[in-house]
């Protein structure tokens, strides 16, 4: 453990400091919770759901937050036309040839491509919502990087309850 670490190894949040620096840090600390969560378990433990009639697992989190690292970041606020990353637009259906680790991989990889776009854009700088209910609608990057926040905070207590069902395991 560094100064800038926890003992299992997710990055600290900021505690002070600019704006956006604090809100990456937030998001990168979010995300490696959600790592932490699949750490250690295999592919058919990732697979496993919570409880009926939710068919959520943590294979289909890590895929539906790859398109949702896809959707904010490249299509809204990089303005890019692109397709979903998987067969279907939510991430959440499994494919029995896709392992924890492809999708991790996968995830990763937007997650790079989303820093991308990002690098050098202003907070203020502003993308358009690509479709949905809201399609059309601007949005600054700051908004959606408190999104992205929230949203993963809101999956990650999903991943809580998830890994506690399929091995014990809690905390984090």
């Amino acid at each position: 453990m560094t100064a800038h670490t926890l003992p299992d190894g997710r990055p600290i949040p900021l505690l002070t400091g600019a704006e956006r620096p604090m809100l990456e840090s937030w998001l990168d600390f979010h995300r490696a919770t959600l790592e932490l969560k699949c750490r250690g378990l295999d592919d058919r433990q990732v697979r496993d759901a919570a409880a009926e009639p939710s068919a959520l697992t943590l294979l289909g989190l890590v895929q539906h937050l790859a398109e949702v690292e896809r959707n904010w970041f490249q299509r809204v606020v990089g303005g890019l036309d692109l397709p979903p990353v998987f067969d279907e637009p939510t991430g959440y259906v499994l494919d029995p040839r896709r392992g924890l680790d492809e999708a991790l991989d996968v995830w990763r990889r937007e997650i790079a491509r989303g820093r991308e776009v990002c690098a050098g854009r202003s907070l203020d700088a502003v993308g358009r919502i690509a479709d949905g209910d809201m399609a059309g609608v601007e949005v600054s990057l700051r908004w959606v990087l408190i999104h992205m926040v929230e949203e993963y905070a809101r999956h990650n207590g999903h991943a809580d309850i998830l890994r506690e069902r399929v091995d014990g395991v809690t905390g984090a």
